[in-house]
């Protein structure tokens, strides 16, 4: 795990982001939602997403529009 970037996910917890993980197969898969955990994402159908941060290609936080 990238240093720091547990303690930065810490800080988004409960924050909308949006995450570009390496697919296993090839290529990228993108999640977004909702921080529960610094590993752990709940998306707009309320599934529980569970990454590794070795996964994550990109990542920003989603800010929403006022």
């Amino acid at each position: 795990m990238p240093l720091g970037l547990e303690a930065r996910f810490s800080e988004l917890i409960g924050k909308r982001v949006t995450i570009r993980l390496h697919d296993p197969e090839g290529g990228f898969r993108d999640i977004v939602g909702y921080l529960e955990s610094p590993v752990t994402l709940r998306n707009r159908h309320g599934q529980l997403i569970e990454f590794s941060h070795s996964q994550i290609a990109l990542w920003k936080e989603v800010v929403e529009k006022q």
